[in-house]
């Protein structure tokens, strides 16, 4: 029986988990993990085969896969699933956003897991389908710190290009107050990224909220400018 691209991953972790590695990849994250324990080294050379086996597949194949992956819990599958699901980003249709919010709200739930599937393979989605923001905008509301986590790092890239600059700021509206540190830097990281082409406009929206903005949020917004601003966003 031929052993599909989900076990074959499965099996090769689990061959080459690390009691060591796996303490200092908990101590990593603030949340509780389950991780097997392999060095991203090591799981780079296991994704290079990974990636020849997935050629042949169908997208729905793929998809398929990822979502084994991601219900096994492990951080290093997850890592594994959200770039499977990448390699098929030139056959992406709108409704795929569809399965790519089953997999934040239902198997996202560490770091690792949020952003790795959120910078480029929902991102890239959503770069395809414009009209999709609308879809992070409602994740924003969401109870799950995850889910609103993720309307906020979806947007990175755009954002260091200059991109979606009113909607990121919207965003960041409806985040403003969160007490979640996950949530306040993700939005924070997001304005971040705004800052690098729109600087003026991402210091003036930290200035006229810096009185209710949770201060982690606003150092995550300023880090990339100059020590005068900063100097002026911190101060009373």
């Amino acid at each position: 029986m031929k052993i599909t691209v989900a076990q074959y991953i499965h099996d090769e972790m689990v061959k080459l988990e690390n009691e060591k590695t796996r303490e200092s990849s908990k101590r990593f994250f603030k949340e509780a993990v389950k991780v097997h324990g392999v060095l991203s080294s090591v799981s780079k050379e296991i994704w290079k085969t990974v990636k020849e086996m997935a050629k042949p597949l169908s997208k729905d194949e793929v998809f398929a896969n990822c979502e084994e992956l991601f219900k096994s819990g492990f951080c290093e599958e997850g890592w594994m699933a959200a770039n499977l699901a990448y390699e098929k980003r030139n056959e992406y249709i709108e409704k795929d956003m569809d399965v790519f919010e089953k997999w934040v709200s239902e198997y996202v739930d560490d770091l690792a897991k949020c952003d790795t599937l959120c910078n480029h393979t929902i991102a890239s989605l959503v770069d395809k389908y414009p009209k999709l923001i609308s879809r992070l905008k409602r994740w924003a509301h969401s109870p799950n710190r995850w889910v609103k986590r993720a309307a906020a790092v979806t947007l990175i890239i755009p954002a260091r290009e200059g991109r979606y600059l009113s909607d990121i700021f919207e965003i960041a509206d409806t985040m403003l107050l969160d007490s979640d540190d996950m949530v306040q830097k993700g939005y924070g990281w997001m304005l971040k990224a705004a800052s690098q082409c729109h600087q003026k406009e991402v210091f003036d929206y930290v200035m006229k909220n810096k009185a209710v903005m949770p201060r982690t949020a606003l150092r995550y917004a300023i880090e990339k400018m100059p020590k005068e601003l900063k100097t002026k966003a911190v101060g009373k």
